[in-house]
């Protein structure tokens, strides 16, 4: 081979080597622009619902009964507001962690539960939702960050630091009551609710319908969260649990469609859990937060979904805001508020007994 040749060929292979690494470039470069702008759109902020359209209470519709004090504190760069109810009750203190796409008064009828059982509540919204700020959610290990950061607070609080923590959280925040325990606060007890274990497949779970290509997508979103959350973004549930002794109750509803069951739950991953304070509790016949209410009180929301499904469809789906507030009017409040208690009752039964065990581990 030629002088010539041998220098055309290496040529060749050359521009080969830059437009394959161009290329290479480019995909890596649009990957990650759709991949943030997917998870920004996907976590973008929770506010509360206009009162008038919505049959949910509010702190509001109790609050001549349930005065709260507002504290705030920060998580990151973004300020956290926080209510503790119950300020003068001493059985214990709740740090509740709320669901995400709203916040914490999207529990209220729950947490007032508690209040009127003797136990003082903290509870705040989380980074992007609610009252709190944040252009957005950010991400499903946000939640953990959050709560660490209430946790940090509460304890160099007066009217919140002294008493036993016991921690309770649905969803976003079941995840957080458990992940949480991977930091080195003093826990009483942890009841976790419809949590789950790892972020990340969390995300593969919410994308599985689009099939094959989610694993194309699988690298970017790590990337993504390594950068956003750094070392926290492998923080899983399950490592909290099994990094301590503390009694942690897992709830999961056996038809829970938002963080399956057998997928991508904490209760999926039993095999894997070490920590011997840890118990289970199946809810058979309900999905992902239905729980909270009575069985009548779940058969009137269908009904009432229903109807509004028919509203929409009559005005093509742009109902007026006066048709809208005379639907939501009409909804009868009291049932659609109405708790269920069982399951409350079980949770109690639950931090009581933690309360005992942590006294008589102390003495």
């Amino acid at each position: 081979m030629t002088k010539t040749a041998v220098k055309t060929k290496k040529t060749r292979l050359r521009i080969a080597l830059t437009v394959t690494a161009s290329v290479l470039v480019v995909i890596f470069a649009t990957g990650m622009i759709v991949t943030s702008v997917l998870m920004r759109k996907n976590f973008s902020r929770g506010d509360y619902r206009d009162p008038r359209f919505s049959a949910y209470y509010r702190w509001e519709h109790f609050q001549a009964d349930y005065p709260r004090d507002e504290v705030s504190f920060k998580s990151g760069k973004n300020t956290l507001k926080g209510f503790i109810y119950g300020k003068d009750n001493d059985k214990g203190l709740i740090v509740f962690a709320h669901g995400i796409g709203g916040g914490h008064e999207g529990y209220i009828n729950e947490l007032l539960w508690f209040v009127d059982n003797g136990w003082r509540v903290f509870a705040y919204d989380g980074t992007g939702s609610g009252y709190s700020e944040g252009s957005g959610t950010r991400g499903l290990q946000q939640s953990a960050l959050d709560l660490n950061a209430a946790l940090t607070f509460a304890e160099g609080d007066e009217q919140l630091s002294g008493m036993p923590v016991l921690l309770m959280g649905h969803s976003w925040g079941g995840y957080a009551a458990a992940a949480v325990l991977n930091y080195s606060h003093n826990i009483t007890g942890v009841v976790s609710i419809s949590g789950y274990n790892k972020p990340i497949d969390m995300i593969m779970e919410w994308v599985e319908d689009i099939g094959p290509v989610r694993y194309v997508m699988y690298p970017f979103v790590q990337i993504y969260n390594k950068s956003l959350f750094g070392r926290y973004s492998g923080l899983t549930a399950v490592g909290g649990i099994n990094s301590s002794s503390t009694p942690v109750l897992v709830i999961h509803g056996k038809n829970d469609e938002t963080v399956g069951y057998d997928k991508s739950s904490i209760i999926s991953q039993k095999g894997m859990i070490t920590n011997p304070s840890v118990r289970y509790l199946t809810l058979p016949d309900t999905g992902h937060n239905d729980m909270f209410h009575t069985k009548d009180a779940n058969r009137y929301i269908e009904n009432v979904n229903s109807e509004y499904e028919t509203l929409q469809d009559k005005f093509n789906g742009e109902i007026p805001e006066a048709e809208k507030e005379k639907f939501y009017a009409a909804v009868n409040g009291e049932l659609i508020n109405t708790t269920n208690e069982e399951l409350l009752l079980q949770i109690e039964s639950f931090l009581d007994e933690a309360l005992r065990f942590s006294k008589k581990t102390v003495s």
